[in-house]
């Protein structure tokens, strides 16, 4: 028997130390993979530079672990708009190619990158863009190429903007589920897809607004680039052009030509000048901005702030990462920027509908303490809206894009009654003890009394109070102003700078360009905060399955994953919420 003992003690010990090899060369031959992949690219004569359109856009750096192992570069919208930029300026690039894929990205970051691909443009290169199937967006961004090529059995999705929005209160209610609203603001619709049955008057009023300031842009623009009249434009997508034969768009003028895969690139071969048998030197943009000069002093700190506005952050896995606005966490590093006296203004990139009521007015306190020390800037990307607006208004000066979502001025809250799903469809029963007559508020045995609803309703009132107050501020607004522009109504950037809301029209290179003017430099440098995260950063996260799930949930959904999370976080938020309602997205 102590032979037997002594056997099996000596396997698990010798378990343990293989798995404990096993282990650490693992981690040897990842550290091994990350190093090989972030090795630096010679770039030659004649390179090009490839943006690829596919996959989701961050505002910032997101590079996970698994992208570090296997060289995936993701797509920034950072890394992708200092690229154009650097590549104007880089006598070794020749040309930009861009490759349409199935690219996730908002609108007003588009733009930006079209309007860079105009200015690179200038410079007297060439860009070139190639396609199998062109998404609407994709193809308005195509349109600054010099030639715009597609594959011969390739498509446009030409068809105009549109949507339909997902009303859950039938839903609920047969689970004995209803939600109670409470809300500051006629347009602030973002309750309507729990309490009613289709959009509200103000809401369509508002949605139309925005959609068909998109379209606008997006006609214009095409119109302009492909010399096609705006009237033909929205014949063919009346039309469903894209439903037709692929031969037809070159006769449309919607692209230059059509070719496989395989034959594009002896196309952008002959466009820089180069042999068909010569290689062709493809740049990624990752690749050229780690090359790229850097100044020696960064007296500019652009600031990413994108997600959801919190107070506290959610668990996060190593292999992937849900962003968000954590208000402690900005408040800390904002401070940290206003103390850093290397620092001489600040551009904060917003990219957010707003969230958590308190978690936005943390973050107002320290923007406004930020602006005591030096001069600070927002760009506002794809939305700033809401608590996004909220924590805006008291920076120095306001960049945003002209189809930028802002606005949103206003304060709601939801309450889930579940009394019914527990008494009646559950056959619960509930009892209760209290020392006070709202004791018990908040609990799952029964609803609000009339007191309880209409202490939850001053509570809105109040916060609304309190971010008009602070529009009024920061804007130079009287109270009187910010009530005709606010009641929770969504705005263009467009619309915005007409009613005050922001001072230029614009993306990230005019905002730091403003930093810089009002710091009063004239040479300067920028540095991107919060910093990346390196790959043992990764390495050290703590994996949470529920990411895993959430990503697994949101292929299964698609378009209707965005509605179960909603009616799941409403579980997790604070009861007063600065955020915007659902805005259509399109691709």
């Amino acid at each position: 028997m102590k032979d037997f003992f002594k056997n099996v003690l000596a396997t698990i010990v010798g378990l343990f130390i293989f798995g404990f090899i096993t282990v650490f060369f693992c981690f040897i031959g990842a550290i091994g993979m990350i190093t090989a992949n972030s090795s630096t690219k010679k770039i030659e004569s004649n390179s090009v530079l490839l943006l690829k359109l596919d996959g989701n856009m961050s505002e910032q750096d997101e590079t996970t672990l698994s992208d570090q192992l296997y060289g995936n570069t993701g797509v920034s919208f950072k890394t992708y708009i200092e690229a154009i930029n650097e590549a104007a300026h880089n006598d070794n690039i020749s040309c930009i190619y861009l490759e349409s894929g199935n690219l996730t990205a908002d609108i007003a970051q588009r733009q930006e990158l079209r309007d860079a691909l105009l200015e690179f443009k200038k410079s007297g290169k060439k860009v070139i863009a190639y396609g199998e199937n062109y998404s609407l967006l994709n193809y308005y961004l195509a349109t600054a190429a010099d030639k715009v090529y597609m594959n011969p059995i390739g498509s446009i999705t030409w068809k105009g903007i549109g949507g339909e929005m997902v009303y859950v209160k039938d839903l609920l209610a047969k689970v004995g589920v209803r939600v109670v609203p409470f809300r500051m603001g006629k347009y602030k619709s973002a309750v309507e897809m729990f309490t009613e049955d289709k959009m509200s008057d103000p809401n369509r009023e508002q949605t139309e607004r925005y959609i068909h300031g998109w379209w606008d842009t997006v006609l214009n623009a095409v119109s302009g680039s492909r010399k096609i009249s705006k009237d033909s434009l929205n014949a063919y997508a009346d039309r469903l052009i894209g439903m037709e034969e692929t031969s037809k768009m070159v006769g449309y003028k919607m692209v230059d030509g059509l070719y496989y895969n395989d034959q594009i690139k002896d196309v952008v071969k002959k466009a820089i000048g180069i042999d068909k048998d010569e290689e062709l030197n493809l740049i990624t943009p990752s690749e050229l901005v780690a090359q790229k000069s850097e100044s020696a002093e960064k007296h500019i700190a652009v600031y990413y702030a994108y997600g959801n506005i919190v107070n506290n952050k959610m668990p996060q896995s190593m292999f992937g990462e849900n962003h968000e606005i954590v208000a402690k966490d900005v408040c800390r590093d904002l401070q940290d920027l206003a103390d850093d006296d290397d620092i001489k203004a600040v551009v904060i990139r917003i990219n957010s509908g707003g969230g958590d009521a308190y978690a936005s007015e943390q973050l107002w306190h320290q923007v406004a303490e930020l602006r005591k020390k030096k001069p600070v800037v927002i760009s506002m990307s794809g939305a700033a809206a809401s608590g996004g607006y909220y924590m805006s208004c008291p920076a120095n000066w306001i960049v945003a894009d002209p189809t930028t979502i802002t606005g949103s001025i206003g304060i709601f809250g939801l309450l889930p009654d579940q009394s019914e799903l527990m008494t009646k469809k559950l056959g619960l029963k509930f009892d209760e003890v209290k020392t006070n007559r709202n004791s018990i508020f908040g609990a799952s045995g029964h609803f609000l009394t009339g007191e309880q609803f209409n202490i939850m309703q001053t509570a809105i009132e109040n916060g609304y109070k309190l971010f008009k107050k602070r529009v009024a501020e920061g804007r130079k607004l009287s109270m009187e102003q910010v009530e005709n522009i606010a009641q929770g109504h969504v705005y263009l950037g467009a619309d915005a700078i007409k009613i005050g809301l922001v001072d230029e029209l614009g993306g990230l290179n005019k905002a730091i360009a403003k930093a810089a003017e009002l710091a009063k430099l004239k040479n300067y440098g920028t540095a991107s905060y919060p910093e990346a995260k390196s790959w043992l950063d990764n390495i050290m996260a703590i994996p949470d399955n529920s990411s895993f799930l959430d990503k697994q949930l949101e292929t299964t959904f698609g378009e209707y994953y965005t509605t179960f999370k909603l009616i799941k976080d409403m579980q997790h938020r604070d009861r007063l919420q600065a955020a915007m309602p659902y805005i259509l997205r399109i691709q």
